[in-house]
This record gives C-alpha cells, sequence and structure tokens, in this order.
C-alpha cells in the first residue's frame, strides 16, 4: 500500500512521549507532507510538578513540529500501568479510536522491554478489532530505539520488519525534534542518541534500497 492517495487519519500510540519521534517520527512527517490528519496518543505522564511543567513545554513544541491534528493525553502513571485494571486502559484507548476514526495505526513492539510498552500494546491492538472500530485499515508496530533493541534475544520474539518507509526528506526534521526531548537523549553510545537515530535509519535505508528509511512489523491490513 502506497502512503500516497486519498487524505488519512493516523494515530501514533505513544506509551511516553518520544515515543512518536523514535518509532515514526519521519513516517509522520511524511504522512503530513502527503496531506495526511495525523493524531498523537500519549498514555502516560511524569509524577512530580516540575517534570509535568517541563514535559508540557515539550509535547506542545513537538506537537507544533509534526502540525498533529490532537493531542489524545490519558495521564496513566508512568512505570505503573501493571496496576491498573486491564479495562480502564483498554477503555480509554477505545475512547480514542472511536473518536479519531483513525485508517493506519502504529503500536509498539509486542516485545519491547519495558513493562509499560507491552502492556500498551496488549491493551491498543484489542483496539484494533474491525467489528468495532471499522475505520482501522492498517496496524504496524514499530520499533523504540532503547525498548525494541534490548528486548530479550528469544526466538520467535524479536523485531523482524516487513515494511519500510522513506524518510529521506525528513530525517533531519526528525533528529531536531528529538533535540526537545533534551532530558532524554544523549550522547553517543547511549541508546537513543542522535548518532544512533541517524544510524538505524541508514541501515533500515540499506535494506530498503534507499538513504534513510523507518522500519515497521504489519499486523494487519485491509485493502
Amino acid at each position: 500500500m502506497q502512503l500516497g492517495g486519498a487524505v488519512k487519519k493516523i494515530l501514533v500510540v505513544s506509551v511516553h512521549p518520544d515515543d512518536e519521534t523514535l518509532g515514526c517520527g519521519g513516517t509522520l512527517l511524511r504522512h503530513r507532507a502527503e496531506g495526511d490528519e495525523t493524531h498523537w496518543m500519549i498514555v502516560t505522564e511524569v509524577g512530580n510538578d516540575a517534570m509535568k511543567l517541563q514535559r508540557a513545554g515539550q509535547i506542545e513544541q513537538v506537537r507544533q513540529a509534526y502540525g498533529f491534528t490532537d493531542i489524545h493525553a490519558l495521564n496513566f502513571p508512568t512505570t505503573c500501568l501493571d496496576q491498573l485494571a486491564t479495562g480502564q486502559l483498554v477503555g480509554a484507548i477505545a475512547k480514542v479510536v472511536a473518536t479519531v476514526a483513525p485508517e493506519v495505526i502504529y503500536l509498539p513492539f509486542v516485545y519491547d522491554i519495558h513493562s509499560d510498552h507491552r502492556i500498551v500494546f496488549e491493551a491498543a491492538y484489542s483496539c484494533t478489532k474491525v467489528f468495532r472500530y471499522p475505520s482501522v485499515r492498517r496496524v504496524l508496530m514499530m520499533e523504540t530505539m532503547s525498548e525494541t533493541d534490548f528486548s530479550p534475544a528469544i526466538p520467535g520474539q524479536g523485531f523482524m520488519p516487513n515494511v519500510f518507509v522513506d524518510i529521506e526528506d525528513h530525517l533531519e526534521k526528525k533528529l531536531n525534534i528529538a533535540r526537545i526531548y533534551e532530558n532524554e537523549m544523549g550522547e553517543h553510545p547511549f541508546p537513543r542518541s542522535l548518532e544512533g537515530q541517524r544510524a538505524l535509519a541508514v541501515v533500515r535505508g540499506a535494506a530498503a534500497g534507499c538513504q534513510y528509511a523507518e522500519a515497521f512489523m504489519l499486523l494487519k491490513e485491509i485493502w
């Protein structure tokens, strides 16, 4: 399926702010460049007031940079999702999916090392059932540096991309957006370094026959 064509509604599910940039920042920029409507779901929030204030400023900068139509903040406590009733999380995500009616959804990888990522995947994927959410036509898992690449090396549970998006025209802006999260980035060999993000884009690009790419695992496509 080509990214171009009729305008589509896109929903990216970020367990934590910065997941959207690490996982599919270039792809989101390409969606906007091609006229698609993008929505950002942020599942968790940080704890103390000072951190919330700093993060709110970062989120607004990122929203403007991507041109998101809307932000859907669920405000669940970070690192504590395992203490929530499953139905509470599913219900909150379901409301957003029903409201936005996205055609394309980007989710965290099911085997990411962070427990929040795994829990959100399970909850969000249950909100892609076609008989309840008929707008959903395409569901993909994204790779999030420092989460996906640190998942256990267990056969059958590794990230095996089968969809590649050419982001040559958008990589530099993606990296500039990543700089907004100054407290989450670090110098190489820190897992979320700008150098590491560029290197991954080169590797994925080589696999796809282009300069830079982002890679995904396709879970569902109705065409």
